[in-house]
């Protein structure tokens, strides 16, 4: 579910942005061996080396303002800030909420963000389950899902057990069995689910609080694939970007009918065992598939690890997990997400925010329900992630904008 951020609908000219973020890529790309012989240490597979911001160039005084305004509840309820530069946790704070508390007016009431069962992981209220898997530490990514589910694809390409990405998703289904098939449907592709370009007729842009909003029907259905093959169409894929947690879920089908192997499970052995992510848990949905469109859950420093691992290359502990050419099609701009010049533009699952300092260049994140902003600043060796769960419309929250631009004004050094 959702992405934490609502755009209109575009109909971008990217060509020019395209072309700046391709070589931007490139440049990264030729100079990691040797930003990675400097920066990098040690890799923080067994666990994050620490240090002070100072001595990682960062400006004490910015992240302490900022963690300030975090305590003081300025932003609503966030859980964690945790910043990382060449390699080391330079700062790491926790923010304690007291959840069973915060939503008890909600929590037994059925409604949009409670449809099933009350005691239930799809009840968004019950401290139980959200943000927090049984009150541990495994944070709910929400929305960040789909970009974890992009990297997977990405380690599956990477070795040969995925299948192009232009190939039709009608290709793994009964095409009798489907509802609505028109040219427009036989046209779609695993890219046009991966770039949020599908063409289904979906309108994920209400809050989530509001029944209307198409992903709680999708919540509220007992076969989420069904759901959402069998929508209409409302043009024709790869036309224009438009948020569909939908598209999302199906990845999960596709997935295992192209791999012969669940999604979590394939995960587990290639990205996460090989970052030392040991710990983590993915919910599923009524039939049974992982929930690729916000079911996972994972502590802060090990989702970081896998932005830690685009901003890498691909490459851990010198050998290649993801290969080059995914992560630079994975942050090269398909879409806009909105008409506006500085509007974030979108990769394969990736959010992909204009630099403040220059908006021909990305900071490469995700973006999930309540507050999850995972982001790797490519030309400044950082890991940035933010948990959190304001998941009531019309309450404080994180502007992530204003955050970045604090984070690049907290640079001082090489």
């Amino acid at each position: 579910m959702g992405a934490g951020e609502s755009f209109p609908s575009p109909e971008p000219d990217l060509t020019l942005p395209m072309i700046r973020q391709t070589l931007a890529i490139a440049l990264l790309l030729a100079a990691s061996s040797t930003s990675s012989s400097v920066a990098q240490m040690a890799w923080p597979t067994k666990g994050w080396p620490t240090a002070t911001p100072q001595s990682v160039g960062l400006n004490a005084k910015v992240l302490d303002s900022l963690d300030a305004e975090i305590a003081s509840g300025r932003y609503g309820n966030v859980d964690r800030m945790l910043v990382i530069r060449h390699g080391r946790v330079a700062f790491d704070k926790k923010y304690t909420h007291n959840y069973d508390s915060v939503y008890a007016d909600s929590v037994h009431v059925k409604g949009a963000l409670n449809p099933h069962d009350e005691t239930g992981p799809y009840n968004y209220y019950n401290a139980w389950w959200h943000p927090y898997y049984r009150r541990g530490d495994l944070h709910s990514l929400q929305s960040v899902t789909k970009t974890v589910t992009s990297v997977i694809i990405g380690v599956a390409v990477t070795r040969g057990e995925f299948p192009s990405l232009d190939t039709p998703v009608l290709s793994f289904f009964d095409v009798a069995k489907v509802a609505n098939v028109d040219d427009r449907k036989r046209k779609m592709t695993i890219r046009h689910l991966l770039t949020m370009t599908a063409g289904f007729d979906w309108n994920e842009n209400l809050p989530y609080a509001d029944p209307r909003n198409t992903a709680i029907g999708l919540e509220e259905s007992d076969d989420w694939v069904k759901y959402t093959i069998d929508r209409p169409m409302s043009e024709d894929p790869g036309t224009r970007w438009n948020y569909n947690s939908g598209a999302s879920a199906l990845l999960a089908y596709v997935f295992r009918k192209a791999t012969k192997m669940d999604v979590e499970e394939y995960g587990a052995r290639y990205l996460f065992a090989p970052l030392g992510i040991d710990r983590w848990y993915w919910k599923r949905s009524p039939s049974g598939l992982a929930d690729t469109e916000g079911g996972l859950y994972l502590e802060a420093r090990d989702l970081a690890k896998i932005w830690y691992l685009f901003l890498r290359t691909g490459v851990w502990e010198g050998r290649q997990v993801v290969s080059p050419d995914w992560v630079k099609a994975s942050v090269a701009p398909a879409m806009a997400v909105a008409p506006a010049p500085n509007a974030p533009k979108y990769g394969l699952k990736w959010w992909l925010y204009p630099d403040p300092r220059d908006g021909a260049r990305f900071i490469w994140g995700g973006s999930g329900f309540g507050g999850q902003f995972p982001m790797t600043f490519p030309q400044d060796d950082m890991v940035v992630v933010f948990n959190g769960w304001n998941i009531l419309p019309g309450r404080p929250g994180l502007p992530r904008g204003q955050v970045t631009a604090r984070l690049v004004g907290a640079i001082v050094g090489p």
